[in-house]
């Protein structure tokens, strides 16, 4: 079961690194972002069967991050500017 969960974790990490490298657009940069939730997910439960705090602390906070990543690609469909970054000119 655990080497399941570590190989998943992995695969699907990188793939979810490859989506949003490539930057294709906020589609594909969404799907990066849930796939990166499928490896965080994978890594919480690894890590609490091999009794690994860290990793699962880790990876809580990266499943958040994750999250935010869906919602600001997925749901609200493009990425926002931050104020004074990237921000038209007035």
């Amino acid at each position: 079961m655990t080497d399941t969960l570590q190989w998943t974790a992995t695969a699907t990490g990188v793939v979810a690194a490859i989506l949003v490298a490539v930057h294709a657009g906020a589609r594909v940069t969404g799907i990066g972002f849930l796939i990166f939730i499928v490896s965080s997910v994978s890594w919480v439960a690894f890590g609490a069967i091999e009794d690994q705090h860290g990793l699962v602390v880790q990876n809580v906070v990266l499943t958040a991050i994750n999250i935010f990543g869906v919602y600001r690609y997925l749901i609200v469909g493009k990425p926002f500017a931050l104020k004074g970054r990237n921000a038209p000119a007035a």
